[in-house]
């Protein structure tokens, strides 16, 4: 196996219902580490920046009204194939499909409201890693 990092974002609703640690625990539980992590209020431009490949995308506007409605928790996991690992332990982006234990399965909303975001390639997630943290940030 190899070490990866990949990028997490804990959603408004999971903030809003104090899920944090519940969340934090299945990464953890499932072999991944927390090697940094902010609670932030994105802006409506840092959020339409983040979500920019969706901008053509019906549901855009919603996402980033979404996004920017309440504090999130950004952070970076790493572990041994952080991003499968990770995309793994969210489950299936609509609820309804998720596999029993996942992320949300147990804890989504909705599809939008589905609790975390996760980075769906390495590519991807030094992208969105850069996108939040310096490099001095990172604590491995």
């Amino acid at each position: 196996m190899v070490t990866q990092r990949t990028f997490s974002i804990l959603k408004p609703d999971a903030t809003r219902r104090n899920l944090t640690g519940k969340i934090n625990a299945k990464f953890e539980e499932n072999g991944l580490r927390i090697v940094a992590q902010k609670r932030i209020r994105m802006t409506k431009e840092q959020a339409e920046q983040f979500y920019a490949v969706h901008k053509q995308r019906p549901f855009y506007q919603d996402l980033v009204k979404f996004m920017i409605s309440g504090p999130v928790v950004v952070q970076v996991l790493e572990g041994d194939d952080a991003v499968a690992a990770n995309r793994k332990i969210m489950g299936a982006t609509n609820p309804a499909n998720a596999e029993p234990g996942t992320i949300r399965k147990e804890f989504a909303e909705s599809m939008e409201a589905n609790s975390v975001h996760g980075s769906d390639s390495l590519e991807n997630a030094k992208t969105e890693i850069a996108f939040f943290f310096k490099d001095d940030e990172i604590v491995g």
